[in-house]
């Protein structure tokens, strides 16, 4: 009802504008068709009509500026009222254009052929032909009246008067009069009885009968009636003079009105013939340019009204696009643009409910992700999902945790990404990427990396994840750290082996030691010298080979305990210089270090390092019988992130096989004839005990080999 109301109004105005526009071009058409209103109602008419389009110019440059303005401003449908209003406008100005030429063509070849010679010529000869045709009437008549005056020469007055009645009626005239030499009225007669008096001759005309000239004349009376008039003289002892009056035809008088109004029409015509074309070309261009103004300004008020549903759902989507569902738009019209409003309502007002409804689900799904996460966040495992791009999805702290980075710093990134951006943590998302990659089924496996943190051993089990169609969407991985759990279960069995080995072993050594020297006491001295000398070679035997057992089952004790660690900062460079003091007497042997490390510190127990060091450098020249050079080198390298000092130690011995370097560090394995084994196991312990690693430098060939990594100080 309101969009109705609206219209009316505005429905009411255009009609009231197109209607006064029409009735002006009217009156300024009609004022064309009066030559003598050109210089008064055509001027004022003119003024109006151009005021009129100027003010229908004003309110088109109102409207065109309002447009720029909210085409600058990109209001909604600002853009589609312009297209409307160009196409519209070029619609209607192309064939008003066309219209406007040909008709000041036509315009002009009518005017210029209206005024030709021919017609010139033409109304020329029409005016000539009709002064012909009333001159000849006038000379018959004259002709006519001077024959009849040969009754009235030499009568009397009383006959005169009897005669002229008579003569009157034979010519066919209005009136006959005789007049005197003195212009006394002798004689009278009248067609019409109630007449008294004749019509008098001018004193020009008595002038001219005076001087023996006839006269004739065609005379106007009061009713614009045509007469002749004729005057002649008859000779006598007296002169008199004869008036007769005869009527001209009404329809000869007619057409002799006709043609001298249309000449002197035409010549005047002919006089304005410029004025009218510059009145006609006025008139159209008013036409055109107050139609075409009216129509674009009646454009612009329509297309408005037409493109006011389209702004309101152009501002209605950037409402739903912000998130305001709740907004309605108000329907105008009854027509589509009210149907796809009312479709947009619609359309808002479900996109609201199913938003409510998404909104009820999502705060479920959130809360059971929250109760996930809080089950995860108290499992001691850590866990990780990939989606099918294999970039992390959710990571519990745990994993975090075990892997020692930042709380969330995975979320969001794919498996390569992780790997370039955590280099401490490459080892182990590598193998974890291969494995996902490689197994469509649940798998397990454990992965040792050197860590921030040193090494580690993490047990891993994952399963990939797939969809309802059978597309693999994605994986999940659990992960338990085993190094302390590892490192807990090696030293117990080794300290249970060490004890076994302790009470199965060490313990009977004794007595068969005892026993063997007290049979070396009693017996020696009741043999043989010959016998005796064995006994005394068998006792001496069985004693070494027993401390030699002993040894070895201290050894493997020693191995098997926990170190007892008092860690303290200790210069490693100076630790290495302090210790190549003792083997200074080596006469054969060269030491050569190298030290690249600006600051060789770390936290360690000194007591355990220099009994690597001495372990290291003892199988170095054992293994070097004839002397050689042993290099140790120092340098201070950055792994994953951590700081490590990184001593090397090479000799120029026999080296290691390929076959052991896989076992080497394993108790019970050596290259030694007499090695027990346990020196680099014994190494490896306390390196590991440390967050540190050592391995074989397969590179070097001139010998041994061995690489310790220990964190620094300040890392």
């Amino acid at each position: 009802m309101d969009s109705i109301t609206l219209k009316l109004p505005i429905s009411l105005f255009i009609l009231t504008l197109f209607g006064l526009i029409l009735l002006s071009l009217q009156l300024m058409s009609s004022a064309t068709q009066e030559t003598s209103q050109l210089s008064d109602i055509y001027s004022l008419l003119l003024l109006i009509n151009t005021l009129g389009t100027a003010a229908l110019l004003v309110l088109v440059g109102i409207n065109v500026y309002s447009l720029a303005r909210e085409l600058k401003k990109k209001e909604a449908g600002s853009r589609l009222t312009t297209r409307m209003v160009s196409l519209f406008v070029l619609l209607a100005l192309a064939p008003a254009a066309i219209v406007f030429y040909f008709s000041v063509q036509f315009l002009q070849q009518a005017i210029n052929s209206g005024f030709s010679v021919e017609i010139d010529k033409a109304m020329e000869d029409a005016l000539e032909l009709s002064q012909a045709s009333l001159d000849q009437r006038m000379r018959w008549h004259l002709k006519q009246t001077q024959q009849s005056t040969a009754n009235l020469e030499n009568k009397s007055e009383t006959l005169l008067a009897l005669e002229l009645a008579s003569i009157r009626e034979s010519l066919g005239a209005l009136e006959a009069t005789l007049f005197s030499k003195q212009g006394r009225i002798i004689a009278f007669s009248s067609i019409n009885p109630s007449d008294i008096l004749p019509k008098l001759p001018d004193d020009y005309i008595w002038l001219q009968l005076r001087q023996g000239k006839d006269y004739i004349h065609l005379n106007t009376d009061e009713d614009d009636r045509l007469s002749i008039q004729v005057l002649i003289v008859i000779s006598g002892v007296e002169p008199q003079y004869l008036q007769v009056l005869y009527s001209v035809p009404v329809r000869i008088s007619d057409l002799a009105d006709s043609i001298e109004f249309a000449f002197v029409r035409y010549q005047e015509m002919n006089f304005l013939r410029d004025s009218l074309k510059i009145s006609f070309f006025l008139a159209l261009l008013l036409v055109l340019l107050l139609s075409l103004l009216a129509a674009i300004w009646v454009a612009f008020v329509s297309i408005r009204h037409i493109v006011a549903p389209v702004r309101e759902l152009v501002k209605g989507t950037k409402a739903v696009a912000a998130g305001h569902y709740e907004q309605l738009l108000p329907v105008m019209t009854q027509d589509d643009l009210g149907f796809l409003v009312e479709s947009f309502n619609q359309m808002t007002q479900r996109i609201a409910q199913s938003r409510d409804i998404a909104r009820i689900a999502s705060l479920e799904v959130e809360e059971q992700r929250a109760y996930l996460e809080s089950i995860l966040a108290n499992v001691s495992a850590g866990v990780m999902s990939f989606d099918s791009d294999l970039k992390v999805r959710t990571s519990n702290q745990a994993a975090y945790r075990i892997l020692h980075c930042g709380k969330n710093c995975f979320i969001g990134e794919s498996l390569t990404v992780v790997i370039k951006q955590y280099p401490e943590l490459a080892d182990f998302f590598t193998a974890v990427l291969n494995l996902i990659e490689k197994n469509n089924d649940i798998w397990q496996q454990r992965i040792t990396f050197l860590g921030a943190n040193g090494r580690q051993e993490l047990l891993c089990r994952g399963k990939p994840l797939f969809s309802q169609e059978d597309v693999r969407a994605g994986a999940v991985v659990v992960f338990d750290d085993l190094t302390d759990l590892i490192q807990a279960q090696k030293n117990a069995a080794w300290g249970e082996v060490a004890r076994r080995l302790a009470h199965e072993i060490k313990n009977p050594l004794t007595p068969i030691q005892l026993a063997a020297e007290r049979l070396q006491h009693k017996l020696a001295k009741e043999l043989q010298p010959q016998s005796a000398d064995i006994l005394q070679r068998s006792t001496n035997t069985i004693v070494q080979q027993v401390e030699a057992m002993k040894r070895m089952v201290d050894d493997f004790s020693e191995y098997a305990r926990p170190s007892k660690k008092q860690a303290e900062a200790i210069n490693l460079y100076e630790l290495v210089q302090e210790l190549l003091l003792l083997y200074g007497t080596q006469v054969q042997i060269n030491f050569n270090v190298i030290n690249h490390a600006n600051l060789a510190m770390i936290h360690a127990d000194a007591v355990n390092i220099r009994q690597v060091l001495h372990n290291l450098l003892k199988n170095a020249l054992e293994a070097m019988n004839d002397g050689g050079l042993i290099e140790i080198k120092l340098t201070q390298v950055k792994h994953n992130n951590t700081n490590y000092v990184e001593l090397g130690i090479y000799d120029q011995g026999f080296g290691i096989s390929a076959d052991k370097i896989e076992t080497i560090f394993e108790p019970y394995v050596t290259t030694k004839v007499k090695g027990t084994g346990l020196g680099l196991a014994i190494v490896k312990k306390i390196i590991e005990e440390h967050s540190g690693i050592i391995w074989i430098d397969s590179h070097y060939t001139q010998g041994a080999g061995f690489i310790i990594q220990l964190p620094c100080l300040d890392s």
